[in-house]
Parts: C-alpha cells; sequence; structure tokens
C-alpha cells in the first residue's frame, strides 16, 4: 500500500480548538495505528513549543482512501486546521 502524508497547518482558534478535538483525533486515529498503517503522527510545534500544525504519515490503499482518511479527520471537520496538504510520499529510511 502507499504511504500518504497529511500536514495541517492551524487556523487562528487551533490551539483553544485542538483541546476540544483532540480525544476524538487521537480515537480516530487508533484503527489506523492498531494496524500498523501509521507511520508517523504528531504535532508541528513553533518556536516556543506550541503546537502550529500536526502531521501525519499513514498507509492507505489509494488515494481515494487517504482523502477520505483526512477529510473526517476531526482537526479537519472541526476548524483546528485552517488548510491542510494531502501527498502521496515514499520512504527511503527506515530501509525495509
Amino acid at each position: 500500500m502507499p504511504w500518504f502524508v497529511m500536514i495541517g497547518y492551524d487556523g487562528p482558534r487551533g490551539g483553544e480548538l485542538r483541546k476540544v478535538h483532540r480525544p476524538a483525533h487521537l480515537a480516530g486515529l487508533e484503527p489506523l495505528a492498531m494496524a500498523g498503517r501509521i507511520r508517523h503522527a504528531g504535532p508541528m510545534l513553533g518556536e516556543h513549543g506550541a503546537p502550529i500544525g500536526s502531521v501525519v504519515v499513514f498507509e492507505a490503499h489509494n488515494l481515494a482512501e487517504a482523502r477520505a482518511i483526512a477529510a473526517r479527520d476531526p482537526y479537519v471537520t472541526g476548524g483546528v486546521f485552517a488548510r491542510y496538504e494531502l501527498r502521496e510520499t515514499a520512504a527511503v529510511f527506515p530501509k525495509s
């Protein structure tokens, strides 16, 4: 299966809304994590260590599935992100 990267950029209320939507965001990623389909997930941090966005590197069967996963993420639907990008990526390291 191909790998995809979702990069979300917090909006002006991102810090406030993260606290509200974090439990649902993590619960939504849990099935992918349990299936071994997440390589990395976590916040992007600003200069002072506060989250300014998120990065999720995950496996999906195809671009349509990856788009569906991203579109239903509570950080997307709940307005944490002002915008996000979704791209297919290739793993060079670690070597498999």
